[in-house]
C-alpha cells in the first residue's frame, strides 16, 4: 500500500518489500528497534538486534552511494550491540549524537537502589557514512588504497605528488600517506593529481583514476563522501524535553506512538546532510516526522510504517502538514 502526498511516498508494511521502488537515497533515517520491548512487535532484549537489522543493511547497500549517510536512533546498548554489523556492511562511523530529554523524563517514583544505576533521560543518533571502494579486477580497494594503487600504476615517484598538488611534501604526507594520519583530497587537489598522472604517467596504463573508463574530476570526486553541512553553535549533545506539548499526537490521553521524535531534531539532521531535492529515506516511519520534514525542507521523502493504525494517522497528520 502506498500513498503520495507532495514530495512524499509513504507506504504501509514491511520496508523490505518497497527498498527496491525507492530512489537512491542521499539521507536514511533509521528508528526500528530498540530492544526494549517497548512496543508490540520489538524485541524483547537488545540480544538478535544485530541479525534484525542485518537484511535491512544488505538492502541499503544496494541503493546507498559514498554519499548516503545513515542516522541510527536507539539506547546506548542497542548500538553498542549492532555497531559490529554496520561497520562489518561497509559503514563508517561519524559520530556518536547524544539526545538529552533532561530530568522530566526521568520518572519520579524512580528507585535507583532497584535499578542499580542512575535513571536514563538520553538516546543515541549515530551516524555513519557509506564507505567508498574502487574495484580493481576481483578486488575492492579503499580510496586509500586506490589512490596509493593508481599513482604506484603510472610509474612516477610518490614525490611528485607534490608537484602536481603545488605544495612542498602535504600531498605525500597526506592523501599518499600509508599510516592513519591519511586523509581524503580535496576535490581541488585530487584533479591536479589525476590531471598530472594522466599527463606525465606512463603512457600504455592510461587512463589513470579513472572508473569505467573515465578520469574521475572533482565533481565525481565530491561524489566519494558524504554530504556535511555543520550548523554554527550545535554539538552532538542535543538538549530537548521529550515530546508533552502539542507536538505528540495522542488517541484521547494516550500517545498515537512512544518513540514520535521532536520534528526540529529531524529538521536538523536533514539539513545537515542533504540538499534540497534530494531523496530521503525513513524505513520504520512511525507517525513520519521524516516525511513532514521533508515537506517543508523541500526533500523528496520515501518511508514505512508496519502498523496500519500508525500508518493511518501518519497519512492525515502528513496531509495536513501537522507537527
Amino acid at each position: 500500500m502506498e500513498k503520495k502526498i507532495g514530495n512524499s511516498h509513504i507506504f504501509c508494511g514491511d520496508a523490505m518489500n518497497f527498498y527496491a521502488s525507492w530512489k537512491t537515497p542521499t539521507v536514511i533515517m533509521c528508528d526500528g528497534p530498540y530492544g526494549i520491548n517497548g512496543y508490540k512487535g520489538d524485541l524483547l532484549s537488545t540480544d538478535g538486534l544485530a541479525e534484525w537489522y542485518e537484511p535491512h543493511v544488505l538492502a541499503w547497500n544496494k541503493k546507498a552511494t559514498p554519499q548516503t549517510t545513515l542516522w541510527f536512533w536507539n539506547t546506548e546498548q542497542g548500538w553498542a550491540s549492532v555497531h559490529s554489523m554496520f561497520v562489518r556492511n561497509g559503514w563508517e562511523f561519524k559520530a556518536c549524537h547524544v539526545w538529552n530529554k533532561g530530568m522530566s523524563h526521568a520518572a519520579g517514583n524512580t528507585n535507583t537502589k532497584t535499578i542499580s544505576h542512575l535513571p536514563v533521560v538520553t538516546e543515541v543518533c549515530v551516524q555513519y557514512v557509506k564507505k567508498p571502494f574502487f574495484e580493481v579486477g576481483d578486488q575492492k580497494l579503499t580510496m586509500k588504497d586506490w589512490l596509493r594503487y593508481e599513482w604506484g600504476r603510472c610509474g612516477l615517484p610518490f614525490s611528485k605528488t607534490n608537484e602536481a598538488c603545488g605544495v612542498v611534501d602535504a600531498a605525500t604526507r597526506k592523501y599518499f600517506t600509508k599510516c592513519h594520519l591519511w586523509y581524503m583530497p580535496p576535490a581541488e587537489a585530487f584533479e591536479k593529481i589525476a590531471n598530472y598522472a594522466n599527463k606525465y604517467g606512463n603512457p600504455e596504463g592510461k587512463p589513470y583514476f579513472a572508473v569505467n573508463g573515465k578520469v574521475l574530476d572533482k565533481v565525481d570526486w565530491e561524489k566519494q563522501k558524504a554530504k556535511f553541512y555543520c550548523p554554527i553553535g550545535v554539538t552532538n549533545v542535543w538538549d530537548s524535553p521529550q515530546l508533552r506539548n502539542h507536538e505528540r499526537l495522542k488517541d484521547g490521553t494516550k500517545a498515537v506512538h512512544m518513540n514520535q521524535k521532536p520534528l526540529h531534531l529531524i529538521k536538523r539532521i536533514i539539513e545537515m546532510s542533504s540538499d534540497k531535492k534530494d531523496v530521503v529515506w525513513d524505513p520504520f516511519a512511525g507517525l513520519c516526522t521524516t516525511a513532514v520534514a521533508c515537506g517543508q525542507l523541500e526533500r523528496e521523502c520515501f518511508c514505512s510504517e508496519v502498523s496500519e493504525s500508525v500508518y493511518k494517522v501518519a497519512l492525515q497528520r502528513v496531509l495536513e502538514g501537522l507537527i
